[in-house]
């Protein structure tokens, strides 16, 4: 007959037997999802080379923003243009991460028009 802390054990209760490794979350926003997409691959080759474990790229939502803005000054009220913004989203989540990867990451080339946000979960 077994015991209740081998039981516990075996469902992973014990503290010691699970082990969550905390990620580090990038978080990348462009205008142009061509340029998005080629970051994230060189984000991605980068550590998984390195050995880390990554999750992702995982496509967020494109935010949409539209403005309408009158052609004419004084008349002609009826017409009017519209613009749109359209702001595409990655998201890769990284675990284990060596400092040699780390450093990898830091020293890759991004292009304009690319924000990076890193996270440490």
């Amino acid at each position: 007959m077994s015991t209740v802390s081998e039981k516990s054990a075996r469902k992973g209760k014990v503290q010691g037997a699970i082990r969550r490794e905390k990620p580090v979350r990038f978080r990348l926003c462009s205008f142009d999802h061509r340029l998005l997409d080629q970051v994230s691959l060189k984000l991605v080759k980068i550590a998984r080379d390195m050995g880390a474990r990554v999750s992702g790229p995982i496509m967020l939502p494109v935010k949409i923003q539209k403005y309408t803005v009158l052609r004419g000054p004084h008349v002609d009220k009826t017409s009017r243009e519209q613009f749109e913004s359209r702001t595409h989203k990655r998201l890769i989540d990284m675990y284990s991460l060596s400092p040699q990867a780390t450093d990898a990451l830091s020293k890759i080339d991004i292009p304009s028009g690319v924000e990076i946000d890193v996270k440490s979960m």
